[in-house]
């Protein structure tokens, strides 16, 4: 049985947008993690950014998890939806137990719900697990998106 996300990512690479946004609420994991992984995988001329409705700050573990897999976000910065550059041609929500923010202008739209891993409790190692289980989902759904067309 196919997942409802593949066909949208098949859609979104058919696509080819010039500008992805990933939006979630607080733009510091999720919409962080898949800006960092979409960055690494797509075309150079491909712009990809991420905001939130109420942008905080890039959480330490996102971090550390895309550096585990040579990916660097340590400059990027959580960014209000007012911050992101025009047009954007494909918007991608992430949220799962939130209300996602809305992007009310024109663009290509799939929701994502992935759970948020800043939620996770415990140690360390727990909330860093959480991190890598949402970091290795965005890289399937990603590949998929920026796979080499045939």
């Amino acid at each position: 049985m196919s997942q409802p996300w593949i066909a949208e990512a098949e859609a979104l690479r058919e696509l080819g947008p010039r500008h992805l946004l990933f939006l979630c609420v607080a733009n510091s994991a999720r919409s962080q993690l898949a800006e960092g992984i979409a960055r690494s995988l797509a075309p150079q001329h491909v712009k990809i950014s991420s905001a939130g409705s109420a942008p905080t700050s890039v959480r330490p573990q996102a971090i550390e998890v895309l550096r585990e897999i040579d990916i660097d976000i340590s400059r990027h910065a959580s960014r209000g939806l007012d911050e992101v550059e025009r047009p954007v041609d494909a918007v991608i929500t992430l949220c799962a137990e939130e209300v996602c923010p809305v992007w009310l202008e024109d663009a290509w739209r799939a929701h994502w719900g992935l759970p948020d891993p800043a939620e996770a409790v415990g140690p360390e190692h727990v909330k860093l697990q959480a991190f890598r289980v949402v970091r290795e989902e965005l890289s399937r759904r990603l590949g998929v998106v920026f796979a080499p067309r045939v």
